[in-house]
């Protein structure tokens, strides 16, 4: 049986911050720089309120069937409800975009390489 690895990001909005809870964001801000989001077990938070009140979780998760996507979404939105929660942080308009990884088209570098491979394959 094959595992299947799923990207979740959670996205939202953060509503009706307090002056200190913005402030304490914007100094944390160089941590959770959009320009180097990953998608991690824990769950990458990142934002730019300079720009917008928006924010981005992203998730990596794993089943074993392509059906627990569905489940792997909810973990995911729940932690990340969890983690606003937990420091206060009002939010609202969450919501979730999953792929499965097993399923996503391969890239046009990831095609090329696949190609140059079973080229090797023909002539050894």
């Amino acid at each position: 049986m094959s595992t299947h690895t799923f990207r979740i990001t959670v996205r939202g909005f953060f509503d009706a911050l307090t002056q200190a809870q913005r402030s304490e964001l914007l100094a944390e801000a160089d941590q959770h720089d959009i320009l180097r989001t990953a998608h991690t077990p824990t769950g990458h938070l990142s934002y730019d309120l300079s720009a917008r009140e928006a924010f981005a979780f992203r998730f990596l998760d794993t089943g074993e069937e392509e059906d627990d996507v569905t489940a792997a979404t909810r973990r995911a939105e729940t932690a990340a409800a969890n983690w606003l929660d937990d420091r206060g942080y009002g939010f609202k308009n969450l919501r979730s975009q999953a792929v499965d990884l097993a399923t996503a088209p391969l890239s046009k570098r990831q095609r090329q390489a696949a190609v140059r491979g079973r080229a090797a394959e023909v002539r050894a």
